[in-house]
């Protein structure tokens, strides 16, 4: 299963998670979030550090060329896109990195697979994650994991949404032939971008 660590905001935390072989580190480059890289002074240092970590950027409703520009100023692996993106822009963005699609679920939703039908030709991953009025991720709060058990979706996928440490029994009792791997975000923090690195390690323990 794949680890993907959101809201990294520093060179020293995204080369910690490396050291810890996280998969995944999410580069939030929506503004109005406290977790906000774009305006990086280590942009430079982080494209050009070497790791073993996906960088991904993580977007909602970004223009085609801002998307374009972090990927190239980052040298971002993926774009996780969180708003109401179009295939077509997804299909845009699929030929400069890789697409994680997200969705935001409720309990209004009742078939993710005609959801999720229009991406399926143009992204690499879906995200699913907590669907929460005027937000777009980072709820801390979890949705109902059967919605997702129960549908075929045929796509590589990540979890997400008020994962935390008391989690583990029931990530490792998730069954989906495409289940990927989970994202996990502010239930790892300090403070808003900085992430408890013993915290996050015990939970990767009992993982296993």
């Amino acid at each position: 299963m794949n680890i993907k660590v959101c809201g990294i905001t520093t060179l020293k935390q995204l080369q910690q998670l490396d050291g810890l072989n996280i998969d995944f580190a999410g580069l939030i480059f929506e503004p109005g979030s406290p977790r906000y890289v774009g305006d990086s002074t280590e942009k430079n240092q982080i494209a050009e550090a070497d790791f073993d970590l996906r960088r991904v950027g993580v977007f909602v409703n970004p223009g085609l060329g801002d998307a374009i520009d972090a990927i190239d100023e980052f040298k971002l692996d993926a774009v996780q896109l969180h708003g109401d993106e179009s295939p077509e822009l997804c299909d845009d963005l699929s030929s400069q990195a890789e697409v994680i699609k997200v969705f935001s679920i409720d309990e209004s939703v009742k078939d993710i697979d005609a959801l999720i039908a229009p991406y399926d030709a143009v992204c690499d991953y879906y995200l699913f994650d907590t669907k929460a009025e005027g937000k777009a991720g980072g709820t801390g709060k979890k949705f109902n994991w059967d919605l997702i058990a129960k549908a075929k979706i045929e796509k590589p996928f990540f979890l997400s949404g008020g994962i935390g440490t008391a989690d583990a029994a029931a990530i490792k009792a998730f069954k989906h032939p495409d289940f990927f791997g989970i994202d996990i975000n502010s239930l790892f923090e300090k403070e808003p971008g900085v992430k408890d690195m013993a915290l996050l390690l015990q939970f990767l323990q009992s993982l296993k």
